[in-house]
């Protein structure tokens, strides 16, 4: 496998140099990759996927006319993110989650960013996710986002921009654990000559995170992840981290109400749930106070939080923060809240919902990436460049039907990585997706899941539209990877 003719084609690339010439931080692993041949990476490859498939690794595309259990694309060529870069982006992360927590315990409290018209309280308040409901409700130490996922990418000069935050139900995480799981085993010397910062450590802080945010003084809560069932997308891994963390798999069904609190149905009888870590979208998870029809939540479930007999995790609303419209604020934020600058900019955006700016896109409509505020997964988006114009025009008689409901970008051209595709190496578009808990404090899980565009031009990643992902490496050592390998006949055929 090697590198022979790979071209970036003037895009940042997170393995080669412009003009050509590995990285210093991939010395190591370019140097492993020129040492297999054909067979011997089709064979490591056969081995992830029989690993892979074996654990069960798989994700849902309901959409898929071949059925919509899918085994887990993965590629194994990792990506690799220096002590330096990752410090930078950490320290962001951190920034921006401190943020987000903060702007949604004013929304749902004094509101002084609306009354200061730093953000327009029409955005916020008509928000698809924003929950009246949580009005005057503040959660245990006034933590609403106990978990997130935010998007990073990188622009043409190599540097991190957040694409958008994922404060609701951020997924994935499952997969960055198996994946991790997986290569070690497929490249353990390599992987131990790194020095990769370690993720296994990642359910006992999430469980460490949802015990802190416990609302009655037990000395060990009783914690629980409240999944929607078998059918959904995510179901592999709503199973696989509550087996990891040692708690309970719920559905609504197992849930009741009792004296007020929520208890479980067991062999032992009922048992009182102290804090439920919710994979389920805030319309179904109260029939009672949301959706009527739900028949995956339990009734009187909010009623039982806002009397602070149980936690939620994250907290109810917490989906304004994923609206597409509040996205282009949160600098704003950081600059209210905490009187910093960011640290990790923005893509910039345009509000269809105002005037200047939706002149602009209807003029630009076929340069520009449209998405929908509410929508995710890769749903609802128009990419003008590689749209046919009788898709333009249709996104722009829905952008005028609906101007709150878009928001549009510049086409960013997505950092590259080297992937191996059909026995070659060649460049794919990618993300980041690195983990954020909040617990007694904000901690950052080293890595995160690198979502690879699997198709040739694609800037879209999603699994759910043809995506992959890789194994993510955070260096412990900033020189890691720099130095020249052992000669070959000391190095195992392990790699």
């Amino acid at each position: 496998m090697r590198l022979d003719g790979y071209d970036t084609e003037g895009f940042f690339d997170e393995m080669v140099k412009p003009g050509g010439g590995v990285r210093p931080e991939y010395n190591a692993l370019a140097l492993r990759l020129a040492e297999l041949n054909a067979t011997e990476f089709a064979n490591r490859q056969r081995m992830i996927d029989v690993l892979l498939r074996n654990q069960g690794v798989t994700f849902t595309v309901y959409a898929d006319d071949e059925g919509v259990e899918k085994v887990f694309p993965f590629d194994p060529i990792p990506r690799i993110v220096t002590a330096k870069e990752w410090a930078h982006v950490e320290k962001g992360l951190i920034q921006r989650v401190e943020a987000l927590n903060l702007f949604l315990k004013d929304v749902y409290g004094p509101q002084r960013i609306l009354n200061d018209r730093v953000i327009d309280p029409e955005l916020v308040l008509g928000a698809t996710f924003f929950r009246r409901e949580m009005i005057g409700m503040e959660p245990p130490g006034g933590i609403y986002v106990h978990v997130v996922g935010t998007d990073l990418i990188r622009g043409a000069d190599g540097q991190f921009m957040v694409l958008e935050d994922n404060a609701r139900n951020p997924s994935g995480v499952s997969y960055v654990l198996q994946c991790r799981s997986v290569l070690k085993r497929v490249f353990p010397v390599l992987f131990n000559e790194y020095g990769v910062r370690p993720v296994d450590d990642y359910s006992d802080t999430l469980r460490d995170t949802l015990n802190h945010v416990a609302p009655r003084a037990a000395a060990q809560p009783t914690v629980a992840v409240l999944t929607p069932g078998i059918y959904n997308s995510a179901y592999f891994e709503h199973s696989f981290l509550a087996r990891q963390m040692g708690v309970s798999l719920v559905e609504g069904r197992d849930l009741v109400i009792q004296d007020g609190a929520v208890c479980m149905r067991s062999t032992q009888g009922l048992q009182r749930i102290d804090v439920l870590y919710s994979r389920i979208d805030d319309d179904f998870i109260d029939p009672v106070t949301f959706r009527p029809d739900s028949m995956l939540g339990c009734a009187g479930l909010f009623s039982a939080y806002r009397s602070g007999a149980v936690t939620l995790a994250n907290a109810p609303g917490t989906g304004v923060c994923d609206d597409k419209a509040i996205y282009p604020f949160v600098p704003d934020m950081i600059r209210y809240y905490l009187d910093a600058e960011p640290i990790l900019p923005n893509v910039p955006t345009y509000l269809a919902s105002r005037p200047d700016d939706m002149k602009y896109i209807m003029e630009h409509l076929a340069e520009l990436v449209v998405k929908k505020t509410d929508a995710s997964g890769g749903y609802g988006m128009l990419i003008g460049p590689k749209a046919s114009n009788a898709e333009v025009e249709e996104f722009r008689e829905k952008i005028k039907a609906s101007p709150r409901a878009y928001i549009a970008q510049p086409t960013i051209q997505l950092g590259r990585h080297p992937t191996a595709i059909d026995g070659e190496l060649d460049r794919r578009c990618v993300d980041l997706r690195p983990y954020v808990l909040f617990g007694d404090r904000i901690r950052v899980t080293p890595g995160g899941l690198t979502r690879v565009a699997l198709r040739r031009g694609s800037l879209v990643v999603n699994s759910s539209q043809g995506g992959g992902y890789k194994d993510t490496w955070v260096l412990a050592d900033e020189s890691a990877g720099n130095s020249e390998p052992p000669p070959s006949h000391a190095r195992s055929s392990d790699a």
